[in-house]
């Protein structure tokens, strides 16, 4: 007589929800949507949404740089000096040389953004310095750089190129340039992430970086591409930072770094690495940049801003610690059963 087929295991609440952080960034983002526009019809006007996304365009596309520093169990905090030092000097090339190409502008800005993702990667990789002791220095270093170079000058938008101007306000096909910007850098890298051996590492790297070494992955030099990658983007969304508003001095995007944090990590960005995606940070951007605009449609505080933002955060990380804790359990639980 034959024993009946074991019944399918149920899966675990703890690994459905590994597996749809996203969707679960969806439902969260779709709610607010909902709940806002009934409040306030105008949420939901053309105008709205074209502001909401100029809006989190440089949010989002910082949280694609900073998301791969985090998945190796790192951090950038210099992203914000960056961005400004970057802003800057190519607004500085535009009043000196006038003629200037829009790619060659990029390229300064892509170029600055490699030199201070340099430093950073080297004082990580080769100096041991804990990154967020390295970035945090750096954050100061390089905005004092910008105020020694500005010297109380501005750059205003009168000295900038019609393209320039075009790049920060223009759209293709009613979606703003930067919008797209953003979307091609997105699905580049997370592509890049999920089906190339080097963005696995990164994965491996902050999952076990001991056990990484002895699969013969270059944690160092992974590392040090990681930095790279996440202060080339940085500088690229100083030209755009500059396109989008114009004017710049030595304080320009101060203070961004942590709104870029906050999105990763309300986007299901592990700080204990290996876990997260690009679409969740991007996802977390945009919820934030939702709720930012929600409230302003809704005469709410400028205070709640940073009170919902501080306990999203608090949410998020109690929340991967929870779902960290509930998998380790079930793992050792499977390990005992079969064992």
């Amino acid at each position: 007589m034959t024993q009946p087929a074991p019944a399918p295991e149920r899966g675990h609440w703890s690994q459905w929800f590994a597996r749809h952080r996203e969707t679960s960034l969806v439902i969260v983002l779709a709610i607010t949507v909902l709940a806002t526009a009934l409040a306030n019809p105008r949420f939901l006007s053309a105008q709205s949404i074209r502001d909401m996304a100029l809006n989190v365009s440089i949010i989002a596309l910082l949280t694609v740089g900073l998301t791969v520093v985090m998945l190796m169990r790192h951090i950038d905090l210099s992203i914000s000096s960056v961005v400004g030092l970057s802003a800057f000097l190519v607004g500085d090339v535009f009043t000196r040389f006038p003629q200037t190409p829009i790619l060659v502008a990029v390229a300064v800005g892509l170029l600055i953004g490699l030199l201070a993702g340099a430093v950073n990667g080297i004082l990580v990789t080769w100096g041991r310095v804990p990154s967020l002791v390295a970035t945090l220095s750096t954050l100061y270093i390089f905005r004092g750089i910008d105020y020694a170079w500005v010297h109380g000058r501005q750059i205003n938008a009168t000295a900038l190129p019609p393209e320039m101007t075009i790049l920060g306000s223009g759209d293709f096909m009613g979606v703003p340039y930067m919008a797209v910007i953003a979307g091609v850098l997105l699905v580049a890298v997370s592509y890049y992430l999920k089906n190339f051996r080097g963005g696995r590492e990164f994965y491996a790297i902050g999952s076990n970086p001991e056990g990484a070494r002895l699969a013969g992955v270059d944690v160092v030099r992974r590392e040090f591409t990681g930095f790279l990658v996440c202060g080339a983007i940085a500088g690229l969304a100083g030209v755009l930072w500059l396109a989008r508003f114009g004017t710049v001095n030595a304080s320009s995007a101060s203070g961004i770094e942590l709104q870029v944090v906050a999105a990763a990590v309300v986007g299901s960005v592990s700080i204990a690495g290996g876990a997260g995606s690009v679409l969740g940070a991007t996802l977390g951007a945009l919820l934030l940049g939702v709720m930012a605009s929600a409230l302003v449609i809704l005469r709410v505080s400028s205070f709640w801003q940073l009170a919902i933002q501080g306990c999203l955060i608090l949410v998020a990380i109690a929340a991967d610690t929870l779902l960290s804790r509930a998998i380790a359990a079930q793992s050792l639980k499977k390990r005992e059963h079969h064992g």
